[in-house]
Protein backbone atom coordinates (compact mmCIF):
# COMPACT_ATOMS: atom_id res chain seq x y z
CA UNK A 1 0.00 0.00 0.00
CA UNK A 2 2.48 2.37 0.97
CA UNK A 3 4.67 1.23 -2.30
CA UNK A 4 0.98 2.44 -4.29
CA UNK A 5 0.64 5.85 -2.66
CA UNK A 6 4.78 6.41 -3.25
CA UNK A 7 3.79 5.81 -7.18
CA UNK A 8 0.57 8.01 -6.78
CA UNK A 9 2.54 10.92 -5.62
CA UNK A 10 5.14 10.72 -7.90
CA UNK A 11 2.73 10.04 -11.32
CA UNK A 12 1.35 13.22 -9.55
CA UNK A 13 3.69 15.51 -9.52
CA UNK A 14 5.45 14.19 -12.53
CA UNK A 15 2.12 15.14 -14.44
CA UNK A 16 2.60 19.07 -13.29
CA UNK A 17 6.59 19.10 -13.83
CA UNK A 18 5.66 17.78 -17.07
CA UNK A 19 2.68 20.58 -17.68
CA UNK A 20 5.44 23.15 -16.49
CA UNK A 21 7.63 21.92 -19.08
CA UNK A 22 5.55 21.83 -21.91
CA UNK A 23 4.11 25.54 -21.39
CA UNK A 24 7.36 26.96 -21.63
CA UNK A 25 8.87 24.93 -24.28
CA UNK A 26 5.58 25.58 -26.20
CA UNK A 27 5.25 29.31 -25.72
CA UNK A 28 6.82 29.96 -28.68
CA UNK A 29 5.45 27.55 -31.32
CA UNK A 30 2.16 28.72 -29.22
CA UNK A 31 2.69 32.33 -30.65
CA UNK A 32 3.26 31.42 -34.27
CA UNK A 33 0.49 29.35 -34.20
CA UNK A 34 -1.94 32.38 -33.19
CA UNK A 35 -0.05 34.20 -35.59
CA UNK A 36 -0.87 31.47 -38.36
CA UNK A 37 -3.99 31.66 -37.21
CA UNK A 38 -4.42 35.26 -37.34
CA UNK A 39 -3.15 35.35 -41.11
CA UNK A 40 -6.11 32.54 -41.84
CA UNK A 41 -8.87 34.42 -40.10
CA UNK A 42 -7.83 37.54 -42.37
CA UNK A 43 -7.81 35.63 -45.48
CA UNK A 44 -5.70 34.83 -48.18
CA UNK A 45 -7.19 37.18 -50.89
CA UNK A 46 -5.72 40.17 -48.97
CA UNK A 47 -1.92 40.88 -49.83
CA UNK A 48 -0.99 42.15 -46.86
CA UNK A 49 -2.28 39.46 -44.92
CA UNK A 50 0.95 37.75 -43.66
CA UNK A 51 2.04 41.20 -42.40
CA UNK A 52 0.92 41.35 -39.16
CA UNK A 53 1.08 37.49 -38.60
CA UNK A 54 4.84 38.03 -39.09
CA UNK A 55 5.57 41.07 -37.08
CA UNK A 56 3.86 38.68 -34.17
CA UNK A 57 5.50 35.64 -34.48
CA UNK A 58 9.23 37.37 -34.97
CA UNK A 59 8.45 40.19 -31.87
CA UNK A 60 7.16 37.40 -29.56
CA UNK A 61 10.05 35.27 -30.45
CA UNK A 62 12.16 37.80 -29.22
CA UNK A 63 10.55 38.78 -26.51
CA UNK A 64 10.26 35.36 -25.22
CA UNK A 65 13.44 33.87 -25.96
CA UNK A 66 15.33 34.73 -23.02
CA UNK A 67 12.48 34.79 -20.50
CA UNK A 68 12.16 30.98 -21.69
CA UNK A 69 15.47 29.90 -21.30
CA UNK A 70 15.55 31.54 -17.81
CA UNK A 71 12.57 29.49 -16.98
CA UNK A 72 13.83 26.32 -18.50
CA UNK A 73 17.35 27.04 -16.37
CA UNK A 74 15.35 27.59 -12.99
CA UNK A 75 13.06 24.41 -13.19
CA UNK A 76 16.28 22.39 -14.21
CA UNK A 77 17.96 24.00 -11.27
CA UNK A 78 14.93 23.01 -8.73
CA UNK A 79 14.38 19.95 -10.01
CA UNK A 80 17.08 17.98 -10.51
CA UNK A 81 20.17 20.19 -8.74
CA UNK A 82 22.07 20.65 -12.06
CA UNK A 83 23.00 24.22 -12.62
CA UNK A 84 22.99 25.75 -16.31
CA UNK A 85 25.09 29.24 -15.83
CA UNK A 86 23.66 31.60 -18.39
CA UNK A 87 26.62 33.42 -19.71
CA UNK A 88 25.14 36.00 -20.56
CA UNK A 89 27.66 38.95 -21.36
CA UNK A 90 27.18 41.54 -18.45
CA UNK A 91 27.40 45.49 -19.18
CA UNK A 92 30.03 47.16 -18.16
CA UNK A 93 29.76 50.43 -16.31
CA UNK A 94 28.69 54.08 -17.97
CA UNK A 95 31.52 56.47 -17.05
CA UNK A 96 31.38 60.08 -17.65
CA UNK A 97 34.90 60.51 -18.77
CA UNK A 98 37.43 64.17 -18.45
CA UNK A 99 36.04 65.31 -21.55
CA UNK A 100 32.30 65.21 -20.30
CA UNK A 101 31.35 62.53 -22.83
CA UNK A 102 30.09 59.32 -21.82
CA UNK A 103 31.62 56.39 -22.32
CA UNK A 104 29.61 52.88 -22.05
CA UNK A 105 32.52 50.36 -23.48
CA UNK A 106 31.99 50.53 -27.18
CA UNK A 107 31.89 54.27 -27.80
CA UNK A 108 31.59 57.66 -26.66
CA UNK A 109 28.03 59.58 -26.20
CA UNK A 110 27.23 63.34 -25.24
CA UNK A 111 24.32 62.09 -22.60
CA UNK A 112 24.08 58.86 -20.48
CA UNK A 113 20.92 58.10 -21.69
CA UNK A 114 22.63 57.62 -25.26
CA UNK A 115 25.26 55.85 -24.01
CA UNK A 116 23.01 53.15 -22.10
CA UNK A 117 20.71 52.53 -24.72
CA UNK A 118 24.19 52.20 -27.30
CA UNK A 119 25.41 49.42 -24.75
CA UNK A 120 21.60 48.12 -24.33
CA UNK A 121 21.19 47.35 -27.98
CA UNK A 122 24.74 46.41 -28.54
CA UNK A 123 24.94 43.71 -25.83
CA UNK A 124 21.51 42.21 -27.31
CA UNK A 125 22.58 41.91 -30.97
CA UNK A 126 26.42 40.66 -30.30
CA UNK A 127 25.54 38.78 -27.31
CA UNK A 128 26.44 35.02 -28.48
CA UNK A 129 24.30 33.58 -26.05
CA UNK A 130 21.01 35.43 -27.62
CA UNK A 131 21.71 33.04 -30.71
CA UNK A 132 21.71 30.14 -28.38
CA UNK A 133 18.93 31.03 -26.60
CA UNK A 134 17.05 31.16 -29.92
CA UNK A 135 18.40 27.50 -31.34
CA UNK A 136 17.42 26.24 -27.84
CA UNK A 137 13.81 27.76 -28.10
CA UNK A 138 13.54 26.37 -31.78
CA UNK A 139 14.77 22.06 -30.64
CA UNK A 140 13.25 22.31 -27.51
CA UNK A 141 9.56 21.64 -28.28
CA UNK A 142 10.69 18.86 -30.46
CA UNK A 143 12.38 17.34 -27.69
CA UNK A 144 11.29 18.08 -24.39
CA UNK A 145 8.21 19.57 -25.32
CA UNK A 146 6.75 16.33 -27.15
CA UNK A 147 7.78 13.96 -24.61
CA UNK A 148 6.37 16.14 -21.60
CA UNK A 149 3.26 16.17 -24.14
CA UNK A 150 2.26 12.73 -23.43
CA UNK A 151 1.49 12.19 -19.83
CA UNK A 152 -1.01 15.33 -20.94
CA UNK A 153 -2.20 13.60 -23.93
CA UNK A 154 -3.15 10.79 -21.94
CA UNK A 155 -5.35 12.62 -20.06
CA UNK A 156 -7.04 14.21 -22.92
CA UNK A 157 -7.72 10.67 -24.42
CA UNK A 158 -8.76 9.16 -21.71
CA UNK A 159 -11.19 12.14 -20.58
CA UNK A 160 -12.72 13.63 -23.67
CA UNK A 161 -13.14 10.19 -25.03
CA UNK A 162 -11.27 9.99 -28.47
CA UNK A 163 -11.43 6.26 -28.21
CA UNK A 164 -14.71 5.00 -28.63
CA UNK A 165 -14.81 2.52 -26.33
CA UNK A 166 -13.87 1.97 -22.64
CA UNK A 167 -10.58 0.20 -22.79
CA UNK A 168 -9.22 2.62 -25.01
CA UNK A 169 -9.69 5.52 -22.23
CA UNK A 170 -8.28 3.51 -20.06
CA UNK A 171 -5.44 3.00 -22.45
CA UNK A 172 -5.41 6.67 -22.11
CA UNK A 173 -4.97 6.82 -18.42
CA UNK A 174 -2.56 4.30 -18.22
CA UNK A 175 -0.23 6.18 -20.79
CA UNK A 176 -0.75 9.30 -18.37
CA UNK A 177 0.20 7.30 -14.92
CA UNK A 178 3.17 5.14 -16.42
CA UNK A 179 4.60 8.27 -18.69
CA UNK A 180 4.17 11.10 -15.67
CA UNK A 181 7.23 10.28 -13.55
CA UNK A 182 9.53 10.51 -16.39
CA UNK A 183 8.03 12.46 -19.37
CA UNK A 184 9.62 15.40 -17.47
CA UNK A 185 12.92 14.63 -17.30
CA UNK A 186 13.86 14.83 -21.03
CA UNK A 187 13.97 18.57 -20.32
CA UNK A 188 17.32 18.16 -18.10
CA UNK A 189 19.48 16.66 -20.99
CA UNK A 190 18.31 18.81 -23.72
CA UNK A 191 18.98 21.98 -21.66
CA UNK A 192 22.27 21.19 -20.70
CA UNK A 193 23.22 20.24 -24.32
CA UNK A 194 21.86 23.30 -25.38
CA UNK A 195 21.61 26.23 -22.66
CA UNK A 196 24.93 26.35 -22.02
CA UNK A 197 27.71 28.17 -23.01
CA UNK A 198 29.92 26.75 -25.32
CA UNK A 199 33.45 26.08 -25.22
CA UNK A 200 34.39 29.82 -26.48
CA UNK A 201 32.02 31.61 -24.71
CA UNK A 202 33.19 29.72 -21.80
CA UNK A 203 36.60 30.90 -22.37
CA UNK A 204 36.11 34.33 -22.97
CA UNK A 205 34.08 34.24 -19.57
CA UNK A 206 36.95 32.95 -18.02
CA UNK A 207 39.32 35.67 -19.26
CA UNK A 208 37.40 38.22 -18.01
CA UNK A 209 37.10 36.50 -14.45
CA UNK A 210 40.27 36.16 -14.20
CA UNK A 211 41.26 40.14 -15.50
CA UNK A 212 38.93 41.32 -13.18
CA UNK A 213 40.25 39.20 -10.20
CA UNK A 214 43.86 40.40 -11.07
CA UNK A 215 42.76 44.24 -11.25
CA UNK A 216 41.14 43.10 -7.82
CA UNK A 217 44.49 41.68 -6.12
CA UNK A 218 46.70 44.35 -7.66
CA UNK A 219 44.20 47.22 -5.82
CA UNK A 220 44.59 45.04 -2.57
CA UNK A 221 47.86 44.28 -2.29
CA UNK A 222 48.58 48.31 -3.11
CA UNK A 223 46.23 49.27 -0.69
CA UNK A 224 47.77 46.79 1.66
CA UNK A 225 51.49 48.23 1.01
CA UNK A 226 49.78 51.41 1.72
CA UNK A 227 48.78 50.45 5.24
CA UNK A 228 51.87 48.56 6.02
CA UNK A 229 54.07 51.76 5.25
CA UNK A 230 51.06 54.21 6.65
CA UNK A 231 51.88 51.82 10.19
CA UNK A 232 55.02 52.02 10.37
CA UNK A 233 55.06 55.77 9.79
CA UNK A 234 53.12 56.61 11.96
CA UNK A 235 53.84 54.03 14.85
CA UNK A 236 57.06 52.25 14.61
CA UNK A 237 59.24 54.55 12.82
CA UNK A 238 58.02 57.32 14.86
CA UNK A 239 58.94 55.81 17.95
CA UNK A 240 62.51 54.76 17.13
CA UNK A 241 63.07 58.00 15.84
CA UNK A 242 62.15 59.22 19.34
CA UNK A 243 64.28 56.78 20.74
CA UNK A 244 67.26 57.77 19.17
CA UNK A 245 67.58 61.66 19.86
CA UNK A 246 66.55 60.13 23.55
CA UNK A 247 69.20 58.67 23.37
CA UNK A 248 71.48 61.24 22.12
CA UNK A 249 70.22 63.71 24.41
CA UNK A 250 71.33 60.95 27.34
CA UNK A 251 74.75 60.95 25.88
CA UNK A 252 75.29 64.58 26.49
CA UNK A 253 73.55 64.12 30.41
CA UNK A 254 75.69 61.27 31.45
CA UNK A 255 78.63 63.50 32.79
CA UNK A 256 76.30 66.72 34.03
CA UNK A 257 72.94 65.62 35.20
CA UNK A 258 72.76 61.36 35.34
CA UNK A 259 69.66 61.56 37.23
CA UNK A 260 68.16 63.33 34.11
CA UNK A 261 70.04 61.20 31.92
CA UNK A 262 68.75 57.50 33.52
CA UNK A 263 65.14 58.77 33.15
CA UNK A 264 65.53 59.48 29.74
CA UNK A 265 67.52 55.50 29.84
CA UNK A 266 64.13 54.29 31.18
CA UNK A 267 61.92 56.64 28.81
CA UNK A 268 63.72 55.36 25.93
CA UNK A 269 63.59 51.64 27.26
CA UNK A 270 59.80 51.86 27.66
CA UNK A 271 59.67 53.38 23.90
CA UNK A 272 61.69 50.44 22.49
CA UNK A 273 59.48 48.20 24.36
CA UNK A 274 56.26 50.07 22.51
CA UNK A 275 58.17 49.76 19.35
CA UNK A 276 58.65 45.80 19.90
CA UNK A 277 54.53 45.67 20.38
CA UNK A 278 53.67 47.54 17.58
CA UNK A 279 55.67 45.79 15.36
CA UNK A 280 54.89 42.78 16.48
CA UNK A 281 51.17 43.80 16.01
CA UNK A 282 51.99 44.73 12.62
CA UNK A 283 53.24 41.67 11.73
CA UNK A 284 50.66 39.74 13.20
CA UNK A 285 47.86 41.64 10.95
CA UNK A 286 50.24 40.47 7.83
CA UNK A 287 50.43 36.58 8.79
CA UNK A 288 49.41 35.72 12.53
CA UNK A 289 52.45 33.49 13.80
CA UNK A 290 50.44 31.23 14.88
CA UNK A 291 48.69 30.54 11.94
CA UNK A 292 52.53 29.87 10.34
CA UNK A 293 53.63 27.48 13.16
CA UNK A 294 50.12 25.88 13.98
CA UNK A 295 47.81 25.92 11.25
CA UNK A 296 44.42 27.27 10.37
CA UNK A 297 42.34 25.49 12.76
CA UNK A 298 44.54 26.29 15.69
CA UNK A 299 44.78 30.12 14.71
CA UNK A 300 40.39 30.33 14.07
CA UNK A 301 40.63 28.83 18.04
CA UNK A 302 43.06 31.59 18.85
CA UNK A 303 41.03 34.41 17.04
CA UNK A 304 38.30 33.15 19.00
CA UNK A 305 39.82 33.24 22.60
CA UNK A 306 40.42 36.73 22.14
CA UNK A 307 36.94 37.37 20.73
CA UNK A 308 34.66 39.45 22.92
CA UNK A 309 31.65 36.92 21.49
CA UNK A 310 31.00 33.53 23.13
CA UNK A 311 32.64 31.52 20.13
CA UNK A 312 32.30 27.76 19.10
CA UNK A 313 34.74 26.20 16.89
CA UNK A 314 33.77 23.12 15.35
CA UNK A 315 36.44 21.39 13.05
CA UNK A 316 37.47 18.81 11.89
CA UNK A 317 41.54 19.09 11.44
CA UNK A 318 41.51 20.12 7.72
CA UNK A 319 45.01 19.24 6.14
CA UNK A 320 47.32 22.30 5.87
CA UNK A 321 46.31 24.72 2.86
CA UNK A 322 48.54 27.10 0.63
CA UNK A 323 49.82 29.92 2.77
CA UNK A 324 47.76 32.65 0.75
CA UNK A 325 44.81 30.26 0.86
CA UNK A 326 45.03 30.04 4.56
CA UNK A 327 45.44 33.62 4.91
CA UNK A 328 42.31 34.85 3.11
CA UNK A 329 40.32 32.53 5.03
CA UNK A 330 41.48 33.05 8.31
CA UNK A 331 40.90 37.03 7.45
CA UNK A 332 37.24 36.28 6.22
CA UNK A 333 36.36 34.45 9.79
CA UNK A 334 38.21 37.53 11.15
CA UNK A 335 36.16 39.61 9.39
CA UNK A 336 32.70 37.68 9.73
CA UNK A 337 34.02 38.10 13.82
CA UNK A 338 34.76 42.12 13.55
CA UNK A 339 31.29 42.58 11.77
CA UNK A 340 29.12 40.09 14.39
CA UNK A 341 30.45 42.14 17.25
CA UNK A 342 30.49 45.59 15.29
CA UNK A 343 27.29 45.75 13.62
CA UNK A 344 25.28 42.81 14.27
CA UNK A 345 25.67 43.28 18.34
CA UNK A 346 25.24 39.41 18.44
CA UNK A 347 26.74 37.89 21.98
CA UNK A 348 27.47 34.46 20.60
CA UNK A 349 28.85 32.91 17.43
CA UNK A 350 29.40 29.48 15.80
CA UNK A 351 32.07 28.34 13.35
CA UNK A 352 32.53 25.19 11.84
CA UNK A 353 35.63 24.39 9.34
CA UNK A 354 34.75 21.03 7.12
CA UNK A 355 36.61 19.46 3.99
CA UNK A 356 35.05 17.39 1.60
CA UNK A 357 35.81 16.12 -1.88
CA UNK A 358 36.68 19.71 -3.48
CA UNK A 359 37.96 22.18 -0.78
CA UNK A 360 36.94 23.58 2.44
CA UNK A 361 34.02 25.15 3.71
CA UNK A 362 33.74 27.37 6.15
CA UNK A 363 30.08 27.89 7.95
CA UNK A 364 29.36 30.87 10.06
CA UNK A 365 26.63 32.22 12.37
CA UNK A 366 25.62 34.68 14.94
CA UNK A 367 22.99 35.22 16.69
CA UNK A 368 22.52 39.60 15.80
CA UNK A 369 19.98 41.53 14.86
CA UNK A 370 20.75 40.39 10.93
CA UNK A 371 20.32 42.69 8.02
CA UNK A 372 23.73 42.35 6.89
CA UNK A 373 24.40 43.26 2.94
CA UNK A 374 27.01 42.71 0.80
CA UNK A 375 27.72 46.61 -0.24
CA UNK A 376 30.08 47.42 -2.62
CA UNK A 377 33.13 48.90 -1.24
CA UNK A 378 32.26 47.27 2.01
CA UNK A 379 34.16 44.70 4.08
CA UNK A 380 32.27 41.71 3.05
CA UNK A 381 32.83 42.57 -0.58
CA UNK A 382 36.31 43.00 -0.21
CA UNK A 383 36.38 39.48 1.35
CA UNK A 384 34.53 38.19 -1.85
CA UNK A 385 37.08 39.89 -4.07
CA UNK A 386 39.90 38.51 -2.04
CA UNK A 387 38.46 34.84 -2.17
CA UNK A 388 37.77 34.40 -5.39
CA UNK A 389 41.54 35.16 -6.18
CA UNK A 390 41.40 31.15 -5.42
CA UNK A 391 38.06 30.67 -7.02
CA UNK A 392 36.35 30.86 -3.58
CA UNK A 393 32.62 32.11 -2.91
CA UNK A 394 31.43 34.10 0.35
CA UNK A 395 27.19 33.52 0.46
CA UNK A 396 25.87 35.69 3.24
CA UNK A 397 21.95 35.48 4.89
CA UNK A 398 21.10 37.54 7.30
CA UNK A 399 17.24 38.40 7.67
CA UNK A 400 16.24 41.53 9.68
CA UNK A 401 16.02 39.68 12.93
CA UNK A 402 18.68 37.79 12.18
CA UNK A 403 20.52 35.11 12.56
CA UNK A 404 23.16 35.72 10.07
CA UNK A 405 24.75 32.61 8.11
CA UNK A 406 28.08 33.04 6.43
CA UNK A 407 29.67 30.54 3.83
CA UNK A 408 32.62 30.47 2.63
CA UNK A 409 33.49 27.67 0.13
CA UNK A 410 37.38 27.35 -1.20
CA UNK A 411 37.84 24.80 -3.59
CA UNK A 412 41.28 22.96 -3.47
CA UNK A 413 41.93 19.78 -5.73
CA UNK A 414 44.66 18.49 -3.62
CA UNK A 415 42.09 17.95 -0.65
Amino acid sequence: MRVLGSWAAGAGIGFVRAGAVAAVTLLIPAVWAGAVAWGIAWGAANPWSWVGPLVLGCVGTLALTRPVCRAVRALVARWSGTGIPSGYRTAPPVTRMATGFWWNGFDYHRTRRDAVMDQRWRLRWKDPANWRDLRFTAIAPFTAGIVACVPLAGVVWGAVGLGTGRPVRLLGLLVTVASSPYAWRAVTPVAVRFLRPSARMALADRVDELTGQRADATVAQAAEIRRIERDLHDGAQARLVALGMSLATVEKLMETDPDRARALMREARAGATASLAELRDLVHGINPPVLNDRGLVDAVRALALDSPLETEVDADAPRRLDAPVESAVYFGIAELLTNAVKHARATRMRISLTQDGTGLVVEAEDDGRGGAVVREGGGLAGLRRRLAVFDGSLEVTSPAGGPTRARIMVPCESL
